[in-house]
């Protein structure tokens, strides 16, 4: 018979879940089989908290970008299809932060799209 190596793997995986479930309230900190599912549950809401963050700020940009073109005199989905139009490709959060912290250069960026 060959020699067993790995130490206990069913401890392994109960001291993995309970690393987990520290700082958890009663029970579901000191108990392997509620804190399983605590940890489970948790770990769950994370992937989706991290989902629904990138649509938060997707449209925190949407909406700050919204507020410097009318401004400017012109509204979002104008800014968004003359940059398709002039062949000009930058992302949301690169004309938000522009919007924000450079207007000079989002004023040059709407006089473009405006004289074409």
């Amino acid at each position: 018979m060959p020699r067993a190596r790995g130490g206990n793997k069913r401890l392994l995986r109960r001291k993995r879940i309970m690393k987990l479930a520290r700082g958890f309230h009663a029970k579901r900190g000191t108990s392997h089989k509620i804190a399983k599912q605590a940890v489970m549950k948790a770990l769950h809401n994370a992937y989706i908290g991290r989902v629904l963050k990138k649509r938060d700020f997707r449209s925190l940009w949407i909406v700050r970008i919204n507020a410097a073109c009318r401004q400017r005199g012109l509204r979002y989905h104008e800014l968004i299809s003359g940059l398709k139009k002039a062949n000009i490709s930058l992302n949301r959060k690169m004309l938000a932060d522009m919007a924000v912290f450079d207007p000079a250069a989002f004023d040059q960026l709407v006089g473009q799209i405006k004289s074409n």
